[in-house]
């Protein structure tokens, strides 16, 4: 196995202190704040991200410790391949959420709409642009779950 070494830029930090009872992706964390917090050599690259409201927090699932290649992801009750869910446990362990960013200040980026663990090791931001990250005519696969049903599920232990 190839491994590879990817930079601590910053941490997560949320009101999210234990893996169970986070929201599942962040649209569903709707309202939560958090912070993240980067390393000061880092700071200088937070030049001129103020200007977007939307960014993508790229980061490492450090509680996880197994992976698996088929799971039952939380909106669905049969066994799915780990690539066509957003279950934690990825060979690489890597987290994506999309988050409103509220203000900069300094090194710190005030966030909401959060699902993310408190402490979370940040890997990577990269800016939302609606024009470049939006599909019309995106489909779901298997998910056949409703925002409803989605919106009211919580994380529980089975990827730690």
């Amino acid at each position: 196995m190839n491994n590879i070494q990817f930079p601590i830029i910053g941490y997560i930090h949320s009101p999210f202190k234990e893996l169970g009872n986070i929201p599942v992706q962040p649209v569903y964390g709707k309202g939560i704040e958090g912070m993240v917090e980067i390393l000061d050599e880092y700071t200088s690259g937070l030049k001129d991200l103020e200007g977007f409201n939307y960014i993508y927090l790229i980061f490492f699932l450090h509680k996880v410790k197994h992976t698996k290649l088929q799971v039952i992801p939380f909106w669905d009750n049969q066994i799915r391949g780990i690539f066509s869910t957003r279950a934690p446990s990825r060979p690489s362990h890597i987290g994506l959420s999309l988050v409103e960013l509220l203000k900069i200040e300094s090194n710190r980026l005030y966030i909401r709409d959060i699902d993310i663990l408190d402490g979370t090791p940040l890997l990577d931001i990269k800016p939302f642009i609606p024009r470049i990250d939006t599909r019309e005519n995106a489909t779901s696969g298997w998910l056949k779950a409703t925002d409803e049903e989605i919106s009211r599920k919580l994380s529980d232990n089975r990827f730690d």
